[in-house]
C-alpha cells in the first residue's frame, strides 16, 4: 500500500493504494501485489483513529468504484487472497509468518473496501464489482463466477480449518470481522431484511455445507476464551527500505493491534465495556448472534438457528433423528462455564437466552446442573443493577429467569441453596440467604424501579410472572423476602385506596389521608404518623362499597383512555386514574402469589406469616373489594386463624414466641379450609414476528461492540443513534 507511510491520514495519497483504485488493471500475478500487502501502520486505536480510517478508505474505495468495472482491480486482489489460503494451513504448520502477514493484510484491505461497498451501493451493485471477468473493458458477463460467494466459502474454511496459534489469531480474527462486515448490509435499512445477499449465500450453495461446523467453531471460540498473543510471541525482521504501507501490522502485533482490541468497538449507546481479554471470543459471539437471527429465507427456515436449536452435549450418545440437519455435538459443561463467566455482556446474556429458549438440550442440562447459583447470581446482579443496564440487557435477564421458573424443579432447588455475604445487594446486609429469597428480593426491586421510573408494562408483567411461578414452592423464605412480599402489596394497596379517593372525591377528600399518601416513600414503608387505623380502614370501606357499584364502569373508562378510545361525550380521566389498571393487576397478582404460598406451603413460610399479621389491618380493609374478594377468602382466613392464637398467647409477645406459635399453628390449621385455586402457571412466548426486537439488538451490540469496527452512525438506517 506505500513504501513510506506511517499515518492513517497518508492512506489516499499511498501510491500503492493510488494503483489499486486507479485506471490501471493490475494482473493477480503482478509483483505489485507482494509491495501492497507488505505495509505496516500504527494500528487504530481508538474509535477516532477507526473513524479517521475509515474517512481514508472512503475516498480509496470511491475511486476503486469508479474504476473497477474498467479494470477488475478488486476481483484481482481477491484472487490473490484465495490463492494463497490454499496455502494458509501449511504455512501455519510451518510457522510461515510472512506468508501469513501478507495473506492477513490481504484481507484487511478486501474488509475495509467490502465495508464501504456495502454501505454506499445497492446489493445488484456490490455483487456486478464481485461477478467481473476479464474479458473486454466494461463488460459483465452472466455466467463468470461469483466472487464473492468464492470469498464466503473461503472464510468459512478459514475460521474452521486453520489451527488457532499465535500467528493465526489475527487473521482468524479478521475472518470473523470480514464475515460480519458481509452481513452488515441490514445496518443500512430501517426494515428487517427478509431477502438480501445474505440468504442467497449463507442459506443454500456451496455456504450450506458449512453450517453446523462454522456454528460449533464460533460456539467454541466463545467457549475457550483465547486471549490474543502476547508481546513479541511473532516478530518479523524489518525491511531495510521501508516496505509497503503496513509492514509493522504484524511485526507490531503487540503494540497496536491488540490495543484496538482490548479498547473495544466504537459508538455512545453501550455503557463502558470492560477490557475485552478475548477479541476472537467476542467478535465470534456476535457473528454467532447474527447468523442465528438472520429471517428465514422463503423457500427454508435459516440453518444457523436450526444448527443452534438442535446441536447435544458430546457426553449424549443417542443417534441424531435423520430429519435433524445441521446437527453437531459440542461440550455441555464448558459451555455453562462459559456462560457462567460471560454474563457481564449483553451478547453473552443474549446467547443463554437463546439456548435456554430454542435448544431443548441446553435447557433441560442447565436445569440438571447442582450449581445453579453459578448461572443465576451474575443473572441477578444485571437485574439489580438495572439502572446502569440498557432495557434489552433487563429484559434478556429478566426472560431467562422467566424459562427458569416454569421448572418446578428449579423452584424447590434454589431455596436449598445457602448463600453468604451477597457484597453487591447493598440495601441490607445479608449475611446468609437462600438462592430462592435473593431472587425475590431481586425480582420485586425490578418490579418497583419499574413502576416508579420506567412504567414499562411488558417489564413487570414478566416479573410478577416469574414470582407466580415460583409461588407454590416457597420455602423457608428470609424474613426480609417476606416483609418485601408483603410490604411491597401493601404500598399498591394504599395506592390504590388513594387513587380511589382523589377520583371519586376529587375536591373533598380527607387531607390527612393525601397528606399519609404524599408521604410515601419508594420503598414502600408503611405510612408515618398514621395512627387512625380505623377511620381508614372505616373509609376504605366505604370507598369499596361505593366501587362495587361503578367498578366496571370505571375500569372500562380507565382501559379507553389508555387506547385513546373515549368517545366526545366522555371527559379524559386524569393520568393518576389512568393509573388504575395497572396498579389492581399488580395488587391482584402479589395477592394469588401470597395466596399460592399460604395454599401450598404455609408451614415451610412462618417469615411470610408473620409479616402477613404485622400488615394485617391493611388487608383486611380489602376483604370486601370487588375484584379482590375471592383471592382474599384464604388470606383473610389466615390473618383470623393466626391472629386469634396470637391473642389467646397473650400480650408483649417476642419475635421468637410469635414465630413458634405460627410454626404450631400451621400444623393445626386444617389444609381443607383454604380454598384450592388453579395453579399459577407461566410460559414465556416469544412474540409474533420476534426479529422485529432481535435483529436491531444483535446490530446495535455489533455496532457497539464489534472490535476494530467503525460505522459512520449517520449511515445507520435500522436503529436510533443515542444523540451524545
Amino acid at each position: 500500500m506505500g513504501s513510506n507511510s506511517s499515518r492513517i491520514g497518508d492512506l489516499p495519497k499511498n501510491e500503492y493504494l493510488k494503483k489499486l483504485s486507479g485506471t490501471e488493471s493490475v494482473s493477480e500475478n503482478d509483483p505489485f501485489w507482494n509491495q501492497l500487502l507488505s505495509f505496516s501502520f500504527p494500528a487504530p486505536t481508538s474509535s477516532t483513529e477507526l473513524k479517521l480510517l475509515e474517512e481514508a478508505t472512503v475516498s480509496v474505495c470511491r475511486s476503486l468504484v469508479v474504476n473497477n468495472p474498467r479494470t477488475g482491480n478488486l476481483g484481482a486482489l481477491i484472487k490473490v487472497f484465495l490463492s494463497r489460503t490454499k496455502e494458509l494451513k501449511l504455512s501455519a504448520e510451518c510457522q510461515n509468518h510472512i506468508f501469513i502477514w501478507q495473506t492477513h493484510n490481504a484481507l484487511f484491505i478486501i474488509c475495509c473496501l467490502l465495508k464501504v461497498f456495502i454501505c454506499e451501493m445497492s446489493e445488484e451493485e456490490l455483487q456486478l464489482h464481485f461477478t467481473y471477468e476479464e474479458k473486454s473493458p466494461g463488460s459483465y458477463s452472466s455466467d463468470s463466477e461469483d466472487l464473492l460467494e468464492e470469498l464466503l466459502c473461503c472464510l468459512m474454511q478459514l475460521i474452521t480449518d486453520i489451527p488457532l496459534l499465535d500467528i493465526t489469531y489475527e487473521i482468524s480474527v479478521e475472518a470473523v470481522s470480514t464475515m460480519v462486515v458481509f452481513l452488515s448490509c441490514q445496518l443500512f435499512h430501517k426494515e428487517v431484511l427478509r431477502q438480501s445477499i445474505s440468504h442467497k449465500y449463507l442459506m443454500r450453495g456451496r455456504c450450506l455445507p458449512y453450517t453446523s461446523k462454522l456454528v460449533k467453531t464460533l460456539l467454541y471460540n466463545f467457549i475457550r476464551q483465547e486471549k490474543p498473543p502476547p508481546p513479541g510471541a511473532h516478530v518479523l525482521p524489518q525491511q531495510s527500505d521501508g516496505g509497503g504501507l503496513l509492514y509493522g501490522l504484524a511485526s507490531g502485533v503487540a503494540t497496536g493491534l491488540w490495543t484496538v482490541f482490548t479498547l473495544g468497538g466504537v459508538g455512545s449507546k453501550a455503557a463502558a465495556t470492560p477490557e475485552l481479554s478475548s477479541p476472537l471470543a467476542n467478535q465470534s459471539l456476535l457473528l454467532l448472534l447474527v447468523l442465528a437471527n438472520l429471517t428465514d429465507a422463503a423457500d427454508m427456515p435459516n440453518p444457523y438457528r436450526q444448527a443452534i436449536m438442535s446441536f447435544k452435549n458430546t457426553q449424549d450418545s443417542s443417534p441424531f433423528p435423520s430429519s435433524i440437519p445441521h446437527a453437531f455435538q459440542i461440550n455441555f459443561n464448558s459451555l455453562y462455564t462459559a456462560l457462567c463467566e460471560q454474563q457481564t455482556s449483553d451478547q453473552a446474556t443474549l446467547l443463554l437466552y437463546t439456548l435456554l429458549h430454542q435448544n431443548s438440550n441446553v435447557r433441560t442440562y442447565m436445569l440438571a446442573r447442582t450449581d445453579m447459583e453459578n448461572l443465576v447470581l451474575p443473572i441477578l446482579e444485571i437485574l439489580y443493577h438495572v439502572e446502569e443496564r440498557n432495557s434489552h440487557h433487563v429484559y434478556m435477564a429478566l426472560i431467562i429467569l422467566l424459562i427458569l421458573t416454569e421448572d418446578d424443579g428449579f423452584n424447590r432447588s434454589i431455596h436449598e441453596v445457602i448463600l453468604k455475604n451477597i457484597t453487591w445487594y447493598s440495601e441490607r446486609v445479608l449475611t446468609e440467604i437462600s438462592l430462592g429469597s435473593l431472587l425475590i428480593l431481586v425480582v420485586i426491586r425490578t418490579i418497583q424501579y419499574n413502576m416508579t421510573r420506567t412504567r414499562d408494562k411488558y417489564l413487570h408483567t414478566n416479573c410478577l410472572a416469574a414470582l407466580a411461578n415460583m409461588s407454590a414452592q416457597f420455602r423457608s423464605l428470609h424474613q426480609y423476602a417476606a416483609q418485601r412480599i408483603i410490604s411491597y402489596t401493601c404500598r399498591h394497596l394504599r395506592r390504590y385506596v388513594y387513587v380511589l379517593d382523589k377520583l371519586y372525591f376529587p375536591h373533598y377528600h380527607c387531607s390527612t389521608l393525601q397528606h399519609c399518601f404524599s408521604t410515601l416513600s419508594d420503598n414502600g414503608e408503611e405510612l408515618l404518623s398514621l395512627t387512625c387505623s380505623h377511620i381508614l380502614r372505616s373509609y376504605a370501606s366505604s370507598l369499596f362499597s361505593l366501587l362495587s357499584k361503578k367498578h366496571n364502569k370505571v375500569l372500562e373508562q380507565a382501559t379507553q383512555s389508555l387506547r385513546g378510545s373515549l368517545s366526545s361525550n366522555d371527559v379524559p380521566l386524569p393520568d393518576y386514574a389512568q393509573d388504575l389498571n395497572v396498579i389492581e393487576e399488580v395488587i391482584r397478582m402479589m395477592l394469588e402469589i401470597i395466596n399460592s404460598c399460604l395454599t401450598n406451603s404455609l408451614h415451610h413460610n412462618p417469615n411470610l406469616v408473620y409479616a402477613l399479621l404485622y400488615k394485617r389491618d391493611l388487608f383486611e380493609q380489602f376483604r370486601t373489594h370487588p375484584s379482590f374478594q375471592d383471592i382474599m377468602q384464604n388470606i383473610d382466613l389466615v390473618i383470623t386463624f393466626f391472629s386469634s392464637r396470637l391473642l389467646q398467647a397473650g400480650a408483649e409477645l417476642s419475635v421468637e414466641r410469635v414465630l413458634e406459635i405460627i410454626k404450631q399453628g400451621a400444623v393445626a390449621l386444617p389444609k381443607d379450609r383454604l380454598k384450592k385455586f388453579p395453579e399459577l402457571k407461566f410460559k414465556y412466548v416469544e412474540e409474533e414476528q420476534p426479529e422485529e426486537f432481535f435483529i436491531p439488538y444483535v446490530w446495535s451490540l455489533v455496532y457497539n461492540s464489534a472490535v476494530g469496527l467503525y460505522w459512520n452512525p449517520q449511515d445507520i438506517q435500522l436503529f436510533t443513534m443515542d444523540s451524545d
